[in-house]
């Protein structure tokens, strides 16, 4: 494996292992100009390989990161790696059967019929979302064969792609935010395969190129271009997906792709939610329907939705990240890039009943920081406050966050515990 690297947000199985994803590892590796082959300079070009010197400036010291002496070495990287806290002698795995792109993380569920479906999406302007469902049936219990058993599911199955079908007019669909006429963003959609074991279902692509490959596999089959699909998660309570969808405002430039249904708005700055429901109940299903669960933004803008439920009853909320569930069900929503002159912070919102779209903020993070990593448990949060004070300008010179020490400390990223003094219930 030698190492992993740039590992973004991560899910934890029903076995109890972590998951974590390989998320922007190009900014590592130096030199890809220098590849005059088109195939690999196309390979290198997709997972955004372009340049001389890299951002991390690792060449310098080790020849695995300059892509003209070691031009395989970034496949190494791009994969769901697979960790287990309770076995401190166990070796992590990467799971090539979940394909190779800029992970943000990846959540499993397990399907009616015992199998796993593991959701991802691909952090990029213009990216997929993904699935992956088992061949086997998890093993109950928490035994030594049933947990080696089940570690073992992401290993052999099928890895599929969305593609997203608005049902409204194309004409409906103008840019503005206005909804369509039947009153929501939504439709209904499919699951591409892409590979199974050592079978591809695209065609030029061997299964090893469709793992290795996999946003060039995926190009191939005409999927849906999503608005930077950061993570993806099934609700336990009621089955359903939900999406966070940070943002793209490259959306609707020259030669790129305008408003869709799914993605609504050119020059999108505060991205939205999606939600998936799966044909039947069934994670396992080849077809789904979906709806925009939020619009984000200003709630005092025309091109912003929050379920249906009154905007002027709402917190403003601006780049979904990261997404978490309650005990009853409840969305939690954690952002990213704030393009409302607001800090970061972590959101509520019923997903069910009458307060269906109901955002409300639970707490805000110092300037400059990331709200990520959330736990939701009925009596305390946790959240990872990352990279306060990252704010053009700053340095080690110039500190532009003192959060948390104070005074003229330099700011340091830390995990934050959230209870209520009476040690009463916060959700529910």
């Amino acid at each position: 494996m030698l190492g992993t690297l740039n590992n973004c947000a991560g899910g934890v199985t029903p076995w109890g292992t972590i998951l974590s994803g390989e998320e922007n590892f190009n900014q590592y590796f130096a030199n890809a100009d220098s590849i005059t082959d088109p195939v690999a300079k196309a390979r290198l070009a997709r997972y955004g390989l372009r340049g001389a010197a890299s951002e991390r400036k690792w060449e310098r010291f080790d020849k695995r990161f300059d892509v003209a002496q070691e031009l395989n070495e970034t496949n190494r990287f791009g994969w769901v790696v697979e960790i287990d806290p309770l076995d401190p002698d166990s070796t992590p795995v990467k799971h090539t059967a979940l394909g190779r792109f800029k992970h943000e993380g990846a959540n499993v569920i397990v399907a009616r019929d015992g199998r796993v479906v593991a959701y991802m999406g691909d952090d990029e302007r213009f990216d997929y979302m993904y699935k992956f469902v088992s061949d086997e049936r998890v093993k109950p219990g928490n035994s030594k064969h049933a947990r080696e058993h089940n570690k073992k599911l992401l290993d052999k199955g099928t890895l599929y792609v969305a593609k997203f079908t608005g049902d409204s007019p194309v004409a409906e669909i103008d840019g503005s935010g206005k909804l369509p006429a039947d009153g929501a963003f939504d439709g209904t959609g499919e699951w591409i395969p892409l590979a199974a074991g050592d079978r591809s279902f695209v065609p030029g692509f061997t299964a090893e190129e469709v793992y290795v490959f996999t946003r060039l596999a995926a190009d191939a089959v005409g999927p849906t271009k999503m608005d930077r699909p950061e993570d993806v998660e099934p609700n336990p309570r009621n089955r359903r997906v939900y999406a966070a969808l940070t943002n793209n405002t490259d959306r609707g430039k020259a030669g790129k792709e305008g408003a869709t249904e799914p993605n609504p708005r050119p020059n999108n700055r505060h991205g939205h939610v999606l939600e998936l429901e799966e044909r039947r109940g069934d994670n396992t299903a080849t077809s789904f329907s979906w709806k925009l669960m939020l619009v984000c933004g200003d709630p005092t803008s025309a091109d912003t939705y929050f379920g249906g439920y009154d905007k002027t009853q709402v917190s403003p909320i601006s780049c979904p990240d990261n997404v978490a569930f309650d005990a009853q069900g409840n969305l939690w929503i954690s952002t990213d890039g704030n393009a409302l002159k607001s800090n970061d912070g972590l959101f509520a919102v019923p997903v069910e009943g009458p307060y269906r779209g109901r955002v409300k903020q639970f707490l805000t993070v110092p300037k400059g920081a990331e709200t990520c990593g959330p736990v939701i448990e009925d009596d305390f949060v946790l959240v990872a406050v990352q990279h306060p004070g990252e704010i053009d300008g700053a340095s080690a010179g110039n500190p532009l966050s003192h959060w948390p020490d104070g005074g003229t400390s330099q700011p340091r990223p830390s995990v934050v515990a959230v209870w209520k003094k009476d040690k009463g219930r916060i959700c529910g």
